[in-house]
């Protein structure tokens, strides 16, 4: 039985869930972000029992389709940006990962989160590179390149849109503003 898990956006929130659902008495099959597969399948009070204590770290086991939906899109979205390979266009890459029609998922996904898929890719982005400015000494052309930028040029106006200065100024600051994924 595959289940989706809101919030669950980096290595540690995955061991947290997994202990949580070895603990519970289930049999993880996988585990990666925002989904895991046990082997059974869940009563209304195991349900119910799961939920609460994943909710007790903050995460939410999410049941209602649409919820599901918006969060395969945001597992897709951090993935696409975090590719190592180069990136096919967005929407493609969305469509064809959840074999849906590119509008409706940007529908849905605007309708529940009030924000655009593409908007919320561009977030996503802008927090990896300021990681990898703050964590590695890639030059800014070297990031704009790993996160699939066309120019140096372009993710400095895209990181200054959305943070107000440029990726040099973002470096030499001593307190590096972040904001964590599942905030995003």
């Amino acid at each position: 039985m595959k289940l989706l898990i809101k919030n669950m956006v980096c290595p540690r929130c995955i061991s947290a869930a997994k202990d949580i659902l070895v603990s519970e008495g289930l049999t993880v099959k996988s585990i990666s972000l925002g989904e895991a597969e046990i082997e059974e399948d869940l009563i209304d009070e195991q349900r119910t029992s799961l939920a609460g204590k994943l909710q007790g770290i903050g995460f939410e086991l999410l049941d209602d389709p649409r919820s599901l939906l918006v969060e395969q899109i945001r597992i897709a979205v951090q993935q696409w940006v975090r590719m190592s390979e180069e990136r096919p266009k967005l929407s493609d890459y969305l469509s064809c990962h959840l074999n849906k029609d590119y509008s409706t998922l940007s529908k849905l996904f605007s309708e529940v989160r009030g924000i655009t898929i593409e908007r919320f890719a561009i977030l996503h982005r802008i927090e990896y590179a300021k990681e990898l400015l703050c964590y590695s000494q890639l030059a800014t052309s070297e990031i704009a390149y790993r996160l699939g930028y066309s120019s140096p040029a372009h993710l400095s106006s895209q990181f200054k849109q959305v943070t107000g200065m440029t990726p040099k100024v973002f470096r030499e600051l001593e307190n590096h503003d972040r904001v964590s994924l599942d905030a995003l």
